[in-house]
Formats: structure tokens, sequence, C-alpha cells
């Protein structure tokens, strides 16, 4: 490490360049993941609150819940581990304030998920034109006590409370009555909801027209969300690629270019391994400079940035990502090292 210190304080310039390209590198992966991750959490919060293992469909909804109804004898007896969730697709709509395409989900209050809504302000429905509403309702001006339409629906309903994270298919999600959800889709008799969920891991349900899914099978089927995550992966494995190959041609070239320095300690009797550590320390110190810089500035982005922009800053997952580049520079590293290990004193320095 010493000398791979010494040979970084002496090229403070092509240095410089090196930690100036990772720092650009890391910090457009970083952002590009975090990206990745808001608006795969802003398809899969809805659903992921709820805390449910199984969902069950009409068997030809083509697992999507909107499609999907489901009747009386469809649904059959529940324990209290299963819920009835009615799902529709509304725009609320409120003087003074923009429209907003929104996800109706009608709960009954006798069931889990209503139950275990966690509130940042305000009260659970009570009443049938009561509202609770995602925290992206606040953002766009609405406010406790707000009266809004719902489609084409003349009733007005009144936000009684915010809830965070609560949006399905990038959508802010509008928890209501049942009832209510029927109102909204026109139903008078048959439908009493769109999907079964249960906590269960095991849950089946062997009625006749009806299916059973994992969570995942559902949020596989959301509209775009599959295309959307595998263009983000692309991306970012790509640019783990290209990292890979910049990273290298830099330290080839400057490896090249000391080669009749190599030549003299080898001359000198320093065995080649130390030559190839102190390659391989260069590139790790460099990464590491430019990782650390990188953080900085992404996490000043997360600091800056407004709320509605569809990013979540998670440090797991942007820490597998920076080990992931550190470990770029390390098959970089890797590739002049064949030059360093077939160094010749003679020829190098012109014996």
């Amino acid at each position: 490490m010493f000398l791979a210190l010494k040979e970084i304080k002496k090229e403070k310039l092509r240095s410089s360049l090196i930690v100036a390209m990772i720092v650009l590198i890391g910090y457009l992966i970083f952002i590009l993941t975090s990206l990745a991750l808001g608006l795969a959490r802003q398809n899969t919060d809805g659903i992921n609150s709820w805390h449910v293992n199984q969902i069950t469909l009409n068997a030809n909804a083509n697992v999507d819940m909107r499609q999907s109804f489901l009747t009386v004898d469809e649904v059959g007896s529940l324990s209290e581990r299963e819920a009835l969730i009615g799902q529709t697709s509304v725009v609320a709509k409120a003087k003074n304030h923009k429209q907003l395409s929104a996800v109706f989900i009608g709960l009954k209050s006798s069931q889990f998920i209503y139950k275990n809504i966690k509130l940042e302000s305000g009260h659970p429905v009570k009443k049938s034109h009561d509202i609770v509403v995602d925290t992206s309702f606040k953002t766009s001006g609405y406010k406790l006590g707000d009266q809004i339409k719902l489609n084409d629906d003349k009733q007005k309903y009144r936000i009684v409370g915010f809830t965070e994270g609560a949006k399905l298919n990038i959508a802010p999600i509008v928890y209501g009555q049942m009832q209510t959800w029927k109102s909204l889709r026109g139903l008078t008799d048959g439908p009493v909801a769109s999907a079964i969920v249960s906590q269960d891991a095991k849950y089946e349900n062997d009625h006749h027209g009806v299916k059973t899914y994992t969570k995942q099978q559902v949020i596989d089927k959301l509209p775009g969300y599959q295309a959307q995550t595998a263009t983000f992966v692309l991306m970012i494995g790509f640019l783990m690629v290209i990292s890979l190959i910049i990273i290298a041609v830099f330290l080839y070239i400057l490896t090249m270019q000391k080669i009749p320095n190599y030549a003299v300690l080898r001359a000198q009797g320093v065995p080649s391994k130390v030559l190839v550590w102190a390659t391989i320390w260069q590139s790790v110190l460099l990464v590491i400079s430019g990782l650390i810089i990188a953080t900085a500035l992404t996490t000043v982005t997360a600091l800056a940035i407004p709320a509605t922009v569809p990013m979540a800053f998670d440090v797991p997952a942007l820490s597998g990502v920076g080990l992931g580049l550190l470990l770029m520079a390390l098959i970089g590293s890797l590739i002049p090292i064949r030059s360093v290990l077939h160094v010749d004193p003679v020829s190098a320095i012109g014996g």
C-alpha cells in the first residue's frame, strides 16, 4: 500500500482524473439505483404495507385486481388472517386543487388491513363518506377535512386521515369503505370484492372460478412493473461493465508508463508480488476515494431532491452497488498485472 500511496501522490493529476471519472460513474449509478428503487416502491408500497402473502382473484382476471370480481360464494368463509379488497381506478377532484389519478381501495372495518393502516395524521375511516389518502395528496395541497369528488360521483368524500407510502402502480391510494367501492363501480348485487388477501403463506381458495397467487406473482403482473425493473437493471449492469473497461484502460496506461520504474525496482531485487500488490492497492484506493465523493454527492442529492421525485435512497442497496463497483475495479486492476509480472529489467532500462 505504501508504494501505491507514493505513486498516487506523485501522479496527482492523473490520479485525480481517474477519481473524477469514478465519481461520475458512481454518482450516476447511485442515482439510477435510487430512481429504480423509488419507482419500484411506488408500484408496490401499497401491497407491501398490507403484509400479506397470498392473493385470491377471479380466475379470468389475468392476475389483475382491477379486473377481478368475487361473489359471496367464491369468497366463502374467511378467518381473521384473511381480508377483502375492493379496487378501482379513480380521479380525485377538489375545488382549488389539481386533479389526481388514484387507486380506490375499499376495506371492511372488521378486517386486519383496515386495523393495521398506520396514519401520519387524522383518524381512520368511520363513516361511509370518509377517506384516508396517501401523503402525496398533502404534497399536492390537500388538507384534512377537504371535500373531494371521485370520478363523476356527485357525492363528496372528506379526507379524515393521511397515511405514508400508500401507492399502487405509482398512483396514490384512497382508502374507504367497501360499500363506497361498490358505489364507484356501479355494483348493486353480485360482486362483493376484487380480491381476498391472506397473511397465511399456505392459504388456498378451492372454490370454482377463482385462483390464488403469491403476492410476488401479483406484483410482477402490475402494468409496466417488470419492463421498468428490467430496464433499470440492464442500465446499471451496462454501467458496471463500462466502469470495468474504463478503469482497466486507465490502469493499463498508467502501468505501461511506469514499466521503466518497475524495471529499476526489479533490478534492485524488489519482488514481482510487491509491484502487483502496489497496482491492486492503487486501484482500490482510487476507487474508494471516488466512491466516498460519489456517496457524499448522493447524500446531498437525497437531502435536496423534491418529495415529488420518485427516488428511494436505500443504504443497503446502494452499499451493494458500491461493493459491485469496487469489485469491478479489482477485476480491472488484474488486467495490467501480466505486464508487471513479465517486466524485463534489462530490456526495459535499455541494457
